[in-house]
């Protein structure tokens, strides 16, 4: 089998999906470095718990502008930088994989600005959620947010679905799935009420590209009429 000689050897990944991959590995790779010891120096090994307590989402401090009415910017940024911060190497290992895999998807068929769009508006959308419902204090990670990118994609797999005349329920497959890996594990090894947020995010992701995809709405639209 012969290939041209300019093809790359791998699909390239969209720009937008590489530029918010590389900023998670990055502050994630600083964090782990000064976590091991390899730099920054002994005060190093803090950097991860402070990153946390300036930068995560706070539940206290979310009921807390509920109840005064203020909203200082220190604390509204927390809406997004928690984002970008995760509990372990690990930890942001597997939400960059789902990044780089569903971000593939969805901005090369809904484009850029819904990729971003999705990503940013189910982070900000799952830490509401966790802040109105859970009563623990922190949320790290960016599982809220990719799981907004997996919404979207369920979204797109529907109505691909839909069209082929297949079950469109089989597009639920996956955030089964992850749903019920999640439940293990949260039995097997105990676990918090981050799942508020991942669920928030899958809904706000498939209700944004229902929305913001090209042809979406009026997909949905058209097979509405047909019943």
């Amino acid at each position: 089998m012969t290939h041209p000689v300019n093809e790359p050897p791998v699909n390239p990944l969209p720009p937008v999906v590489v530029a918010l991959f590389l900023v998670l590995a990055g502050i994630e790779l600083v964090l782990w470095l000064g976590g091991q010891g390899i730099v920054g120096g002994p005060e190093a090994v803090g950097w991860r718990n402070s990153a946390i307590e300036t930068y995560a989402f706070s539940g206290r401090a979310f009921d807390w502008m509920l109840e005064t009415g203020q909203y200082p910017p220190e604390h509204l940024v927390r809406f997004v930088s928690y984002l970008f911060l995760h509990a372990s190497f690990s930890h942001a290992l597997f939400a960059m994989v789902i990044l780089l895999a569903m971000g593939k998807i969805l901005a090369e068929t809904a484009g850029a600005l819904v990729f971003v769009g999705v990503f940013f508006v189910s982070g900000i959308v799952g830490a509401v959620a966790f802040g109105v419902i859970s009563d623990e204090p922190w949320l790290i990670g960016a599982f809220p947010a990719v799981y907004g990118l997996i919404g979207a994609f369920t979204f797109l797999l529907w109505l691909r679905l839909g069209q082929e005349g297949a079950p469109q329920v089989r597009a639920f497959t996956l955030i089964g799935m992850l749903l019920a890996v999640q439940l293990v594990f949260g039995m097997l090894f105990g676990g918090g009420q981050d799942w508020i947020a991942d669920v928030a995010g899958f809904v706000t992701g498939f209700a944004l590209t229902l929305v913001l995809a090209p042809g979406g709405m009026a997909r949905v639209v058209q097979k509405i009429r047909r019943r």
